[in-house]
């Protein structure tokens, strides 16, 4: 009878349990012989405990417990006086003994892979005594190991990658697979590698799990993904072994295989002769099969007659070569352009040179089109001149434009007038002629840029810009004058040739030399006896005292004509007047008042007592308001009957009167002085409120005072009057004064020679009064005495 594999390894897995087990019963006989045993007050006997290590079969699938072994002591004699007892991992729950035979057997299922071996303990008793007759002694049962783990890829799927066109051999990557069978026992988990998946193209170590090429040449543009199965079979690949598959995506990665190729040998564009400097004329591409830095090509022209008006440069997202003008196309100057362009990989592989020259030429013409251009001047600034004493229609320049088209359109010229708004220019619309169309002032605008149109006669929406820029000569038609308004002050107690002022003067005009003034006293004034000027030469001049002390209350004011004359030719000059003040000065020259109103006051009291003076009489004045207030609202009955109330009430009066001859109803003096307070009551339909001071007398206050007093007194009078209705009512006075603290104001004998009143103080009442102060001042003929 033949014997197949399977069933030869199961014969060999009974022999060597039988084996073991008889080996085992032989030991227990054996040490049964050989190991004594002392018990107290007895003979010594020998131990026959017969084990030594039980092995179990893992995965028991049948329906009895499985024997595992037997505990077997010499004291023993068969006669049931002997007790076994088992404890440690697994007693009683797992592992279960006969305590009569000692045979041991496993109640479940055992899995090696979930505990390897179990510990457990042994004792035997006396029965009757319940003492142990043998030593308690530990043992182990261990798990023998069955092939029923398959091998598992623990780490899987897996990715790799490749460079494409490797050669054969190459090593892609490394697959384990991990069995949970007993490596030391058999050859469960010894496992083999094999590919399932991906023949031809790679291959498996069968021990080692590495994955390589299998073929030469692989190419990425072709198929740049592969996918393998990969398994792992345990007991060395032998049939009835278990066994795991994972999966391997293997990417072939690139490389620079693939020189670039354009698809096409030349190109044509057409472009407007318009379009702008930098402009996109064209974009153009090589073709190249391979990705990322391979596919990365540069561009450049190498030959044509375009080279200085185009330019190619690369978009580094496309990898397009980008055509740009560098200069305007002009289609009357020539019409078409020819360029060779190449394209080149930026990073070429040694090994795949032998594929061809990584770069390719192309040819590309630029056809120019024709557009309607506007005119175009022939300078792009004009720069012209003209003297601001020009007439007006003097031609100040010209200029031209032309029709840059084959059509040669006539030109028609404007002023832009946003640029001219006061028209100060005209153009010939024929001829460009540029002339003044107003009088020019160099010193309200010194330089004019106006900005001249040039439309075609056949096409007026073409519109060309020139630009000019016209300078103002300036000539000398401004006087100079003063450089600033000057506060000129002279002491009482000057000296002859004393410094009181430095002046100097201004100009508009400019001059190219610069400016050169000539400063003198007008012929009226240079034989005064009080000032003299003297020209310093360096455009300034410096007036200077003549006599000695000068009197406030005699003149306080002087006026000098200075003559100024500039350099210009012809030479303008002017006649400003220097207005001094005689001042009141410290002994160190710094003026303290030049009033001269003070010289009218009363001699013997300065401003300081005037002051004092005045100071105590508005003190005594508002004393006495206060004491006559007081002693008026201590008078004053305050009247106020709760029984009465006139509001909303209607009061008949039965009483005629006594007519003009009854003196004694009214007060009639109250009624013709209207100086004389009314006697005040309160009202009862409004809360009582304090007292005004009481009127004073008018005549010892100003007209303004009386008059708001008296509308203060009648309004209060009028507010508590209880007969007055209960709502605002129009009240009205006439009230004329009671005279004026002027007196007269007649003018009849101002102006006779007897007069002494003195109106030199118009003079520091500033510009406006300047008439009146020559009008009754001491005049112009005795200012320079």
């Amino acid at each position: 009878m033949k014997l197949g594999k399977v069933e030869f390894c199961h014969f060999l897995q009974i022999l060597a349990l039988f084996l073991c087990l008889s080996g085992m019963n032989q030991a227990e006989l054996t040490r049964s012989r050989s190991k004594p045993y002392f018990q107290s007050g007895r003979t010594r006997t020998k131990r026959s405990w017969v084990w030594n290590q039980f092995f179990v079969l893992e995965e028991y699938m049948g329906t009895d417990p499985l024997y595992v072994g037997k505990l077997h002591s010499d004291v023993d004699k068969g006669d049931g006086s002997i007790k076994y007892i088992l404890s440690g991992e697994g007693a009683s729950s797992i592992f279960i003994i006969d305590e009569n035979t000692g045979d041991i057997h496993a109640t479940k299922r055992l899995d090696r892979e979930e505990q390897a071996y179990y510990t457990l303990r042994a004792q035997a008793l006396d029965r009757l005594t319940n003492k142990p007759v043998e030593p308690e002694s530990e043992f182990v049962i261990k798990i023998q190991d069955i092939n029923d783990n398959e091998p598992k890829f623990l780490d899987g799927p897996y990715t790799a990658g490749v460079p494409e066109m490797s050669p054969v051999g190459t090593s892609v990557v490394q697959v384990t697979a991990t069995d949970a069978d007993d490596p030391t026992y058999g050859n469960s988990a010894r496992v083999v590698y094999s590919i399932l998946q991906g023949q031809p193209y790679f291959s498996v170590e069968p021990k080692t799990g590495v994955i390589k090429t299998a073929l030469p040449n692989m190419d990425r543009e072709a198929k740049d993904q592969y996918l393998l199965v990969i398994q792992a079979k345990d007991m060395v690949g032998q049939n009835g072994g278990l066994s795991g598959t994972t999966s391997v995506t293997v990417t072939l990665t690139d490389v620079n295989d693939n020189p670039p190729r354009f698809p096409r040998r030349s190109y044509q564009y057409n472009v407007p002769e318009s379009l702008p400097v930098a402009s996109v004329v064209a974009r153009i591409k090589a073709a190249d099969a391979d990705v990322g830095p391979n596919a990365e090509m540069e561009y450049k022209i190498v030959d044509g007659d375009g080279l200085g008006v185009f330019k190619i440069s690369v978009d580094k997202d496309t990898q397009e070569g980008i055509i740009t003008i560098q200069k305007e196309l002009d289609f009357e100057a020539k019409t078409s352009y020819t360029l060779r362009i190449e394209a080149a990989n930026m990073h070429v592989d040694p090994r795949f040179l032998s594929l061809g020259p990584f770069s390719d030429m192309t040819t590309v013409k630029i056809i120019v089109e024709d557009v309607d251009e506007p005119p175009v001047f022939t300078s792009r600034l004009y720069s012209m001149v003209v003297s601001e004493a020009a007439k007006v229609g003097t031609i100040i320049g010209t200029v031209a434009a032309h029709d840059p088209d084959a059509s040669n359109s006539p030109v028609r010229y404007s002023i832009d007038r946003n640029t001219d708004l006061e028209r100060y220019f005209n153009i010939d619309a024929n001829s460009g002629v540029i002339t003044t169309a107003k009088s020019l002032d160099r010193e309200t605008n010194a330089i004019h840029n106006i900005t001249v149109l040039a439309m075609e006669s056949q096409n007026p929406a073409q519109i060309g810009r020139g630009y000019v820029a016209i300078t103002i000569l300036d000539i000398n038609d401004n006087a100079p004058e003063f450089a600033m308004e000057y506060e000129t002050t002279v002491c009482e107690n000057a000296q002859p040739g004393q410094v009181i002022q430095k002046i100097s003067a201004i100009d508009k005009d400019d001059p190219p030399n610069g400016h050169q003034f000539y400063f003198s006293l007008t012929a009226e004034a240079a034989n005064n006896h009080n000032f003299t000027l003297q020209d310093n030469k360096d455009n300034t001049a410096t007036v200077l005292t003549k006599r000695n002390g000068f009197r406030r209350q005699e003149q306080s004011v002087f006026y000098l004509p200075i003559f100024i004359v500039d350099s210009g030719s012809p030479s303008l000059s002017s006649t400003n007047t220097l207005t001094i003040r005689v001042c009141d000065c410290d002994a160190d020259g710094i003026a303290q008042t030049c009033n001269a109103e003070a010289y009218i006051l009363p001699a013997g009291l300065s401003t300081g007592a005037l002051i004092a003076i005045l100071a105590c009489v508005l003190t005594l004045l508002v004393l006495v308001l206060l004491i006559v207030t007081m002693r008026r609202r201590k008078k004053e009955p305050l009247i106020f009957d709760e029984e009465r109330d006139i509001r909303e009430n209607i009061v008949r009066y039965d009483d005629e009167g006594g007519g003009e001859e009854d003196t004694e109803a009214f007060d009639m003096a109250a009624l013709r002085n209207l100086n004389i307070m009314r006697d005040t009551k309160t009202r009862r339909d409004v809360t009582p409120e304090i007292q005004f001071l009481s009127r004073p007398t008018f005549k010892s206050i100003p007209d303004n005072v009386i008059f708001r007093e008296f509308i203060w007194e009648r309004l209060k009078e009028a507010d508590v009057d209880p007969c007055a209705p209960p709502y605002d009512s129009l009240q009205t006075y006439a009230f004329e004064g009671n005279g004026s603290v002027a007196e007269s104001l007649s003018s009849l004998d101002s102006i006779s020679s007897n007069s002494d009143q003195n109106y030199d103080y118009l003079s520091d009442w500033g510009p406006r009064f300047k008439r009146l102060a020559d009008m009754y001042g001491t005049g112009p003929d005795c200012l320079y005495s």
